[in-house]
């Protein structure tokens, strides 16, 4: 006699109320399941507000994501990248430098005083731009820094070049097939500014275009925002930011030969 066969059949429930009972979840694992459910939920709803916030506070104090808007930065930047910008670049003591890619505020220089707009809004608006999601204010710009302060910058001489304290600069980052500037200029930085330009000239709204303008076209130090140091996305164009030696010969401002900084 199979007495192992005897004990499985036994054990099965007979009758159809023996099998509804036995299916039953005892009351309290049933009440347990969703309340796990909204604890899990709650954990993770925490958790990203969390990060969000930490994200919020990086941004605003040491790396912000910078949405690139428009192509008036390539070949260097392009449309749709994402970059790293360091806050902390020049909050040491250190001071923009001929060549450097940087992030400012153009209100009063660039632009007027934006108009109002719904507070609801320009918070949504401002916290998408802060973690890269979002086009930037219309205030805010990305550009190279092409004269500091003290700086006399020229263009164009003979060679179609423009010249800073007298000494030609070989643009190598600029478009290929851009001249350096189709708009002649002769100025001096005043210190505590910069003078800015895109990469593509044809393409690029900078100093140039606001000569006429209350501070000239200059940039306030002060409203610089950071220098951008990475692109960070797309994946396939993470890479540092690369330095550029153009400005290397340039001398110091104040140093310029007699008749050197001219167009010539």
């Amino acid at each position: 006699m199979d007495t192992e066969a005897q004990h499985t059949e036994r054990d099965r429930p007979s009758t159809p109320e023996e099998r509804s009972r036995s299916a039953r979840v005892p009351e309290g694992d049933a009440a347990a399941g969703p309340a796990r459910g909204r604890l899990s939920w709650r954990g993770a709803g925490l958790t990203g507000i969390a990060c969000t916030l930490f994200l919020l506070l990086l941004s605003h104090f040491v790396l912000q994501p910078f949405l690139i808007p428009s192509g008036s930065m390539e070949p260097t930047l392009q449309i749709g990248d994402r970059v790293l910008v360091n806050k902390l670049a020049y909050r040491f003591g250190d001071e923009p430098r001929r060549g450097d890619v940087l992030v400012f505020d153009g209100t009063d220089s660039f632009v007027r005083e934006p108009a109002e707009e719904n507070p609801v809004a320009a918070l949504l608006q401002g916290a998408g731009a802060a973690l890269g999601l979002a086009e930037p204010d219309e205030t805010h710009f990305v550009k190279r820094v092409v004269g500091v302060g003290g700086d006399r910058v020229v263009c164009c001489d003979k060679e179609g070049r423009i010249r800073v304290n007298g000494t030609q600069v070989e643009e190598r980052y600029v478009f290929f097939g851009d001249a350096p500037s189709k708009v002649p200029f002769d100025i001096v930085v005043p210190d505590g500014t910069l003078w800015v330009m895109g990469d593509h000239r044809s393409r690029s709204s900078d100093s140039r275009d606001h000569l006429g303008s209350p501070g000239g076209g200059m940039v306030p130090v002060d409203r610089v925002i950071g220098r951008v140091d990475w692109i960070g996305w797309p994946f396939a164009r993470w890479t540092s930011l690369a330095g550029t030696d153009a400005f290397a010969r340039v001398p110091a401002p104040g140093t310029v030969p007699a008749g050197a900084g001219g167009h010539g």
